[in-house]
């Protein structure tokens, strides 16, 4: 097992039947050298006392926000900030959708939404309660904003059914925090800028051309080129996503504006990611006022918006360019051409017509073409695996 010491990790513990593995969980932590400090859930509490933690930590137990007000000291904002790593263990359905949610009504929820370190969570429940939409949304959710999550164990649950939603076994809970906090970082040390979600181009105050890219891809390539140690710039048009964590994230409207926010640290820049859908065309002529509806016919007159990585093509010094396109049919053609034409070191392509890949949507399917002439397809994954791919192929040719 790789080596813990001197890393201080903050202990989740949620009201689960599986909460006593977490007395485990804290013991081995220690063992392999981590500094523990537990935090838990007023219902943790109803299955193992702070007592047992306190004794196995040596460090104390924190549960209520407003308990011994006298030593406070901002007891969440401290944690938060001492953490190398936050693990919750058991992770229940409850605390997976408040923290989806951005709540922070308790000490853990709290701790969490204050931190900047990672977040890991195991979780365990019922299987129909994990198995049911809302849950995988919002473990989805999670994994957007970087946070990792372990995979629950298949077996014989508390219930007295079996099916998937077990914990893992401690011994490989505190594998997988070890095998995370020893694993390299192969960006670390290396500016990227990342574009997600689409542009708009407004008509009128009310009304604007736009498409229907929600940035979901963009997000989740931000948010693992963070975990994988780069500085991260991400350049988003609207989005209803949160920003991943550790990523500084500037918010734009326009393809002009973007052009703009991505040229002012193009310079310094290692790599550029071009996952934003940015828009083409914008109107020649934006009403002041709301264009209101009349029996006439609307003629738009519309002009051509910058091409953001053509320009970053024609400037490139030693940056590294990736692109994508979407398209909804002669995929290959298309892709290579643009490749080609916009000085592209790889382009990512994908089928926007399919249903269930492309916009709006948690995963994709997509051929990566280099400009070496290699062809690499991949089927259908979880856009946050593929952004381990995408970035994987990234590293592989930085200078």
């Amino acid at each position: 097992m790789g080596t813990l010491e001197g890393k201080k990790i903050v202990l989740g513990v949620t009201g689960g039947i599986a909460a006593y593995k977490a007395v485990e969980i804290a013991s081995r932590l220690r063992k392999a050298g981590a500094e523990v400090h537990v935090i838990m859930t007023k219902e943790a509490t109803e299955f193992v006392t702070e007592l047992t933690f306190r004794e196995i930590t040596g460090q104390p137990v924190s549960v209520d926000m407003w308990a011994k007000v006298a030593n406070f000291n901002v007891e969440h904002i401290a944690l938060a900030n001492l953490a190398d790593l936050v693990l919750i263990a058991p992770a229940t359905a409850n605390i997976i959708a408040k923290i989806a949610a951005g709540i922070a009504d308790d000490m853990l929820t709290t701790t969490v939404l204050a931190t900047k370190a990672p977040v890991m969570l195991a979780p365990a429940m019922n299987t129909n309660m994990y198995e049911n939409p809302i849950t995988q949304r919002n473990m989805a959710e999670l994994r957007t904003r970087g946070m990792q999550l372990i995979e629950p164990a298949s077996g014989h649950l508390a219930c007295g059914i079996e099916g998937k939603g077990r914990l893992p076994e401690p011994v490989d809970i505190v594998q997988a925090v070890s095998d995370f906090m020893t694993e390299a970082q192969p960006l670390r040390g290396r500016k990227i800028i990342v574009t997600a979600a689409g542009t708009i181009e407004p008509l009128d105050p009310v009304r604007f051309l736009g498409n229907h890219s929600t940035g979901k891809m963009g997000y989740a390539i931000a948010a693992e080129a963070a975990r994988q140690g780069a500085d991260v710039l991400l350049v988003s048009g609207p989005s209803g996503l949160p920003a991943p964590a550790n990523v500084r994230i500037e918010r734009i409207q326009t393809a002009r504006e973007m052009q703009a926010a991505v040229q002012a640290e193009y310079a310094q820049a290692d790599a550029v990611i071009m996952s934003a859908a940015v828009a083409d065309y914008r109107p020649k002529a934006v009403s002041a006022e709301k264009i209101k509806k009349s029996d006439d016919e609307l003629v738009l007159h519309l002009e051509r918006n910058p091409d953001i990585l053509l320009g970053l093509g024609q400037q490139k010094q030693q940056q590294i360019l990736v692109g994508f396109a979407a398209e909804t049919c002669h995929l290959e053609e298309y892709a290579k051409k643009k490749l080609a034409k916009k000085n592209l070191d790889f382009i990512v392509a994908n089928d926007v017509s399919a249903r269930d890949a492309g916009f709006a949507v948690d995963n994709n399917r997509v051929q990566l073409y280099f400009r070496d002439g290699r062809v690499e397809k991949y089927p259908l994954m979880a856009k946050t695996e593929l952004a381990k791919v995408i970035l994987d192929k990234l590293a592989a040719i930085l200078p």
